[in-house]
């Protein structure tokens, strides 16, 4: 494993040095797409707390019954498909995360605790994982630089990267249960490894050179409570093993498996990832990253939360999920077809992936 994480990250250095990749930051920006795309969103930009909490909290309920119905069951095709049916509704749920790094702190009172409580911490992921790292991904100088926790220029690697990338993912269940449960009350004692797991082991992010800054003031206090509902409740985890065996935790160790091998996927065609390391404008990142608009009716189940249009997210950081549809139709409507706009879009998954995997293929 430490070998392979040190090819990869050889690989993905040596990568941000070929200079004769894509010149995405050559791009100029494109003022009057970015001018259509804020005035025409201006009355649908508030976050609406009647969406996002039975959203989130029904998929939630829907994930945990059918988890409990996966360990329960005795028939193995009732055991997949309901871990199937968990993974799918967690997913949703867990992608809220992404969310509450960009609404106003005070724009859903409450929706932040309720679902640290309800998801992030079951899960082993609380919202600190990714509070105060996503918004460096959306910084203008950062992204798609050295310096941006969430990129990699996955697309100029060589071809065996992608299935690494993916099937890093299959383990990060338990990666995240060993660090709740181990080395977040070992570095208790032990300062030194405290540093290393926060700097190291604290974000969701993919880049292996990101080192994350010690947390401060108000932040500092909720990854503290944070961390210690984590750690409690991996370690309540581990004992229920002694009471009711080993078979929950595993089945529920799978479907999170699928979840996080679900998100990775995603993850890997929200972006063309095709820069060489130079700052882009926001034009140049906008055609970086992927819309997969209707009429295509997988794409909520893989991209769910309006994740389906990341590249318009790009555009607009701040408009909440349920608005990126209509925000969606009226860029297209007032843009036409053939715009820069539109040239962000794409028909789905499958051709996103050949796409990357046939770019990894090319000689540099």
């Amino acid at each position: 494993m430490i070998r392979a994480h040190l090819e990869f990250r050889d690989g993905f250095m040596t990568a941000y040095k070929k200079i004769e990749a894509v010149k995405k930051s050559d791009i100029p920006d494109d003022a009057t797409m970015l001018r259509a795309a804020v005035e025409l969103t201006k009355d649908i930009s508030a976050a609406r707390a009647a969406i996002y909490w039975p959203d989130c909290f029904l998929c939630a309920l829907v994930g945990y019954a059918a988890l409990a119905g996966a360990i329960l069951s005795k028939n193995p095709l009732a055991v997949v498909g309901f871990g199937l049916l968990a993974a799918l509704a967690l997913y949703r749920a867990l992608l809220f995360i992404h969310e509450l790094t960009h609404i106003h702190r005070n724009a859903l009172p409450g929706f932040r605790f309720a679902w640290n409580l309800l998801v992030g911490i079951p899960m082993l992921t609380p919202s600190f994982m990714y509070e105060n790292v996503h918004t460096l991904h959306h910084a203008r100088t950062r992204y798609g630089t050295p310096e941006d926790p969430e990129y990699l220029p996955l697309a100029l690697m060589k071809p065996w990267s992608l299935p690494v990338f993916v099937l890093v993912a299959v383990l990060a269940p338990v990666a995240l249960l060993f660090r709740s449960a181990v080395l977040v009350p070992m570095g208790v004692l032990f300062p030194p490894l405290r540093k290393l797991v926060w700097e190291r082991f604290s974000a969701l992010s993919i880049n292996p050179g990101f080192r994350r800054r010690p947390p401060e003031g108000e932040f500092r206090r909720m990854v503290f409570w944070q961390e210690l509902g984590a750690s409690l409740w991996a370690i309540a985890l581990l004992a229920s093993t002694q009471i009711i065996g080993w078979r929950p935790l595993l089945i529920a160790l799978v479907v999170f498996s699928v979840t996080a091998v679900l998100n990775q996927l995603r993850t890997l065609v929200a972006h063309l990832w095709e820069n060489d390391g130079a700052a882009m404008t926001v034009t140049a990142q906008y055609l970086d990253s992927v819309n997969v608009p209707p009429p295509g009716w997988i794409a909520p189940l893989w991209a769910p939360v309006g994740l389906r249009y990341h590249a318009l997210h790009h555009l607009l950081p701040s408009l909440p999920y349920h608005a990126l549809g209509e925000a969606h139709r009226r860029i297209s409507a007032h843009l036409g077809a053939g715009s820069t706009y539109d040239g962000a879009n794409y028909g789905g998954m499958m051709p996103l992936l050949g796409k990357i995997a046939r770019s990894t293929m090319v000689k540099r």
